[in-house]
């Protein structure tokens, strides 16, 4: 479907398409009031401000619904099946992940929900099992308020890609780079810094709170931070690199627990927060 074609579609046709993205009614019907859009850029814009500006906690929740269970496809209920093919590509790493990481994720999965009343939600496109393992592991510290605000930048993560499989030539014509992205390099092996847990924080009421978190992949990057279309606000932020489990899992012991490095957003453009990690020191530098 183009952009074209969705701004003529009947409200009840694109009422059904906008909610194969996201199910939350505020964040579909919200999305039609807006409509036509002039560009795909605007589209993805408009989707970002809506779910964080005009959507509620309840909205939130009521999208969350519209997911299974990481790890478990076949929960997936008859009325989501519009999108169940969907869940199955973007959650392919798991099917390929071993028994003892499936059973560990399903019994992290019953503890998040009895503690949050609402399932896991991230955005699982090329994550493996075992990154998705830390990521929840490290999620269940979080109290209530703090991970509604994590589990609604994931939603919106998911929405984003399946806006893009829903209209054609999204990726190639709308700016879909996360404001902020990272990579670590250890520097006394020589390779990047893959499995290592990063958060993203922010303040909230004067105290610094996690606004995203993820693992580094095999090239010791995080490209998906933040949604597209979603900036921050002028103003300082951190970003913690847990350099203690990177280097349990390495068999080795560092320094520095964790590090953390403070920078400053001031403008729309891309910011690219990289480290340089070794067991007895670390440093960074402002990235392109």
């Amino acid at each position: 479907m183009t952009l074209n074609q969705l701004n003529s579609l009947s409200k009840q046709d694109a009422f059904a398409n906008l909610e194969t993205c996201c199910v939350s009614k505020t964040w579909v019907l919200k999305m039609l009031e807006n409509r036509p859009f002039n560009s795909e850029e605007e589209l993805i814009k408009k989707a970002a401000s809506i779910w964080y500006n005009e959507c509620s906690i309840n909205d939130f929740k009521e999208a969350f619904t519209g997911h299974p269970k990481i790890g478990d496809i076949n929960s997936l209920k008859e009325k989501f099946a519009h999108t169940a093919n969907w869940a199955n590509n973007e959650q392919a790493e798991v099917a390929q992940a071993n028994t003892k990481t499936i059973e560990a994720l399903a019994e992290a999965n019953k503890q998040y929900e009895n503690k949050f009343k609402y399932i896991f939600i991230v955005s699982a496109s090329g994550k493996s099992a075992e990154e998705m393992l830390a990521i929840i592991n490290e999620r269940l510290h979080h109290n209530s308020e703090d991970e509604i605000y994590i589990a609604m930048n994931e939603q919106h993560k998911i929405t984003v890609i399946r806006l893009a499989k829903l209209i054609e030539d999204l990726s190639e014509k709308a700016n879909l780079t996360s404001h902020i992205t990272t990579h670590a390099l250890d520097t006394s092996i020589g390779i990047p810094a893959n499995q290592m847990l990063i958060t993203l924080k922010g303040l909230r009421n004067n105290q610094w709170k996690p606004m995203s978190l993820g693992v580094t992949n095999n090239d010791g990057r995080i490209s998906d931070l933040l949604p597209p279309g979603q900036l921050l606000s002028p103003g300082v932020y951190t970003i913690t690199f847990n350099t203690a489990s990177y280097y349990k899992s390495k068999n080795q012991k560092g320094f520095y627990p964790e590090a953390s490095i403070q920078f400053e957003v001031n403008n729309t453009n891309h910011y690219h927060i990289p480290l340089l990690i070794n067991p007895f020191g670390y440093s960074t530098y402002k990235g392109s």
